[in-house]
């Protein structure tokens, strides 16, 4: 279980890190570009929740990023 959530912090945290160097600096500005709920955004970022792969897919697209770029943590 903790590795589990070690791994949802991570892959947060490489979110948040993504979107500030893209320049989009609130979740709310991200949201809204990527077509997810801004408190969903946050819950991702924070790593309490566990996304689908059709989420990262969309982050991914919104960042401008590979999906595997995301997982550079």
């Amino acid at each position: 279980m903790k590795a589990r959530s070690t791994t949802l912090k991570k892959f947060g945290k490489r979110v948040q890190i993504l979107r500030k160097e893209k320049g989009i600096s609130s979740q709310l500005d991200f949201a809204l570009k990527s077509g997810l709920d801004r408190s969903y955004v946050g819950g991702i970022e924070r790593g309490e929740r566990n996304i689908s792969l059709i989420t990262i897919e969309k982050i991914a697209e919104t960042l401008e990023v590979s999906m595997s770029e995301l997982f550079d943590y």
